[in-house]
């Protein structure tokens, strides 16, 4: 019995073996199944964040292109001011209220504000002098509640503000034995809910938590009124624990192009240009650099080789109302001959495209001479070499073309040049370089100080991507660290996707506070904490009342959305310049080139060095055989509104430099009404032609200023007129007019 119970035993335990060993499977099989997860995982990962990069890429480079535009606007201004006594009437006039204005006597007296009256009627904050807690209580109060300060108080924050900066030294020293931690911050650009959650998170400034904001508290965003009262009303309360270093957008010129000043006149209506004048002194009396504890510097931008701390120390900061303002450069002390400049020749003659690349040579338009800051130096050696003897570069200077072209000798890096070969009879001679000014050298160090990103490599070259400052190196670092003895240098000026990066062996911070900057979710903000051992301690948020729900997916498919937005309107405003670039590469007409082709007159074009080839299924469609079509590139974009009757070249014209005309327009507008009339209407197209080194006809220009002038009364609303010129997508244009259509069916 025994034995017969245990041979069914036996049977049933292998029985159940068997059935376990094949509904459960092997452990080579589990490790494989596992090894090909995360193998997917990987490869959606790795695709995810190829599509963060290009997104970021995308940003970054159309940023750029728009700061290079502004310098080279600027630059164009200063040059015209300089060389020309007239152009067509009052060209330099309307140039010189940009460049150099003059303030009104009455703003440097409380008479500025004392005659302005607050009415019973007005329900924001009633702030008193001089600020107390409460007061500054009052102001985040009213700011979240959407409120606006009264222009009175404005004005008068401005004045006590402007007081208070005069008895400040260029660089400020600060030290953490009186404290616990020094908190700084990089870039708000007008975005007050993060300047807010700063305060949550960290604690309201006060002598317990000292800030250092780096700059950039203006433009872009849009409560950068908000956001400058606010940190000007504790800088007013807490002298000693509220440092405010000046940054690239404190400068009136940048505020016309990206936002500021058009926010001020739409907040203060009635004093809105007092209020401006105001925030120019003061801008130009903000401390250019922080020290602390004499081994930490801080500045918005960077450095260059030519940086000297003891020589900013000295400079007198004020005068440089704008750093786009460039020194006068002259000539005329070289003893070698009168210079004849023409303005026809403002721009240098650069070919849209390499011959190595089958690109024509005589292709180049205004616009690609203008995208492109990599000019060739040999006519405007003159304009950078004044302003500096280094390897280093300041702004993009405009070219200046001479009778006599004169050339740098060959320098290296490490060694500055110190003579300019000119042509002598047949042959070169070399002629000393005169010692720039003082107020030239002056110009140039602020320049550098707020304009310059680091990088990789060794040495200083020219920062040929924004246009202005340097690149510097971590041998440059590292020799401006020695000389005086620093640690660290902690810097803000360029926006990063985790609020901060390090880089040179760790010596340079790069600390951006703004978050959400290019779109929701693209980046987060970040601030940075400092304790006696002067170990920096970094501390990240996000403000989004959205991407908290989304996931990772979703949060990249939106910032890539925008940014393909963004760059399908560019090849919308170059259709004409790339159709004729593609037209020269199909022979044939058969409308399709090959992708090699494509990427090559894309980059070329536009000069924004992205991943064009990655990018070609979100911009162009492919043909059977495998090429590109190229005219799919703008099928998706079109005019925001109808447009007047003009001439195409001058269409595409309006599209690309839509917002350089707006400027040029809002210095004309004196009084921010958005008129102009037909007469300074011309008068701009002059300006703008100028700049643009091309010949437009004066006829369509009247024919366009009669087909916008709809009321016939001779004035012209321009913010109509460039609504039109506005690129939009098809999609968003088709949404806005269903929404339209279903307001008009609820009334």
């Amino acid at each position: 019995m025994g034995c017969g119970t245990s041979v069914a035993t036996e049977t049933q335990l292998k029985k159940l073996e068997t059935e376990e060993a094949v509904r459960t499977p092997g452990l080579a099989l589990t490790i494989k199944a596992a090894v090909l997860i995360q193998r997917w995982y990987r490869r959606y990962m790795a695709r995810l964040e190829m599509r963060r990069r290009y997104t970021w890429n995308i940003f970054q480079s159309i940023e750029y292109a728009g700061e290079q535009d502004q310098l080279q606007l600027s630059s164009f201004f200063s040059f015209m001011l300089d060389n020309f006594t007239q152009l067509s009437g009052n060209g330099p006039d309307l140039i010189s209220q940009l460049l150099n204005p003059v303030v009104d006597p009455w703003l440097d007296r409380e008479i500025c504000y004392t005659l302005i009256p607050v009415p019973d009627s007005y329900t924001g904050p009633r702030i008193s002098f001089p600020l107390c807690v409460s007061d500054t209580n009052a102001l985040l109060s009213a700011f979240k509640e959407q409120q606006i300060l009264h222009a009175r108080y404005v004005l008068q924050l401005l004045f006590e503000a402007k007081k208070l900066l005069k008895q400040m030294p260029n660089i400020i020293h600060l030290s953490t034995s009186y404290t616990k931690d020094i908190t700084i911050c990089g870039d708000l650009h007008g975005h007050l809910d993060d300047l807010l959650l700063i305060f949550y998170k960290n604690g309201l400034p006060s002598a317990e938590t000292p800030y250092v904001f780096n700059g950039d508290f203006v433009d872009r965003g849009k409560k950068s009124v908000e956001v400058v009262i606010i940190l000007f009303a504790y800088f007013l309360l807490y002298p000693d624990y509220m440092h405010l270093n000046r940054g690239n957008h404190e400068d009136h010129i940048m505020n016309l192009r990206y936002g500021f000043t058009k926010e001020v006149m739409q907040k203060y209506k009635n004093h809105g240009r007092e209020i401006l004048q105001l925030f120019q002194d003061v801008f130009s009396l903000l401390p250019i650099a922080t020290v602390i504890d004499g081994k930490v510097l801080i500045v918005h931008g960077g450095i260059s080789d030519q940086t000297d701390l003891d020589f900013l120390s000295s400079i007198e900061r004020h005068k440089v109302k704008s750093a786009l303002r460039f020194p006068r450069h002259s000539l005329e002390q070289l003893d070698i001959g009168q210079s004849c400049r023409h303005v026809k020749r403002m721009r240098s003659v650069d070919s849209s495209c390499s011959s190595s690349r089958s690109y024509s040579k005589n292709q180049g338009t205004p616009g690609q001479r203008k995208r492109r800051c990599k000019l060739k130096r040999d006519d405007s050696a003159v304009s950078t070499s004044s302003s500096s003897s280094s390897s280093s570069s300041s702004v993009c200077s405009p070219h200046t073309p001479s009778s006599q072209s004169l050339r740098p000798c060959p320098s290296s890096p490490s060694l500055p040049c110190k003579v300019l070969q000119v042509p002598y009879l047949d042959s070169l001679s070399s002629v000393p370089l005169p010692s720039p000014p003082q107020h030239e050298q002056e110009w140039k160090q602020i320049v550098d100080i707020l304009w310059s990103d680091p990088k990789t490599q060794e040495g200083c070259s020219p920062n040929s991507f924004r246009g202005g400052g340097c690149y510097f190196g971590p041998d440059v670092t590292q020799r401006l660290l020695l000389q005086h003895g620093l640690q660290m240098l902690i810097r803000s000026h360029e926006c990063k996707q985790e609020g901060y990066e390090f880089c040179h062996g760790g010596k340079v911070i790069t600390i951006f506070s703004a978050s959400n900057y290019y779109e929701e979710g693209s980046n987060r903000g970040a601030y940075i904490k400092l304790g006696r051992e002067l170990v920096p301690r970094f501390y990240q948020y996000q403000v989004s009342r959205i991407t908290r729900k989304l996931t990772l997916t979703q949060r990249i498919r939106a910032a890539e959305g925008s940014a393909l937005r963004a760059l399908k309107e560019k090849l919308f405003a170059h259709r004409s310049e790339l159709m004729a670039n593609f037209q020269q590469r199909d022979p044939n007409n058969t409308g399709t080139v090959s992708v090699c082709e494509w990427a090559q007159v894309l980059e070329c074009v536009l000069r924004l060095d992205l991943p064009w080839r990655t990018l070609r299924p979100h911009l162009a469609r492919l043909a059977s055989d495998g090429s590109v079509e190229y005219q799919s590139c703008f099928e998706d974009m079109e005019p925001g509104a109808p447009l007047p009757k003009v001439a195409p070249n001058l269409a595409e014209t309006l599209f690309r430099y839509r917002t350089d005309i707006e400027i040029i327009f809002n210095i004309i507008d004196k009084d921010h009404s958005g008129l102009i009339s037909i007469e300074e209407f011309r008068h701009t197209w002059r300006l703008f032609s100028a700049h643009l080194g091309v010949a437009i006809d004066d006829r369509a220009i009247d024919d366009l200023a009669r087909s916008i002038d709809f009321n016939k009364d001779g004035s012209i609303d321009f913010t109509e007129f460039l609504e039109a010129f506005r690129v939009v997508h098809k999609l968003d244009k088709d949404a806005q007019l269903g929404e339209k259509k279903d307001k008009e069916k609820h009334r």
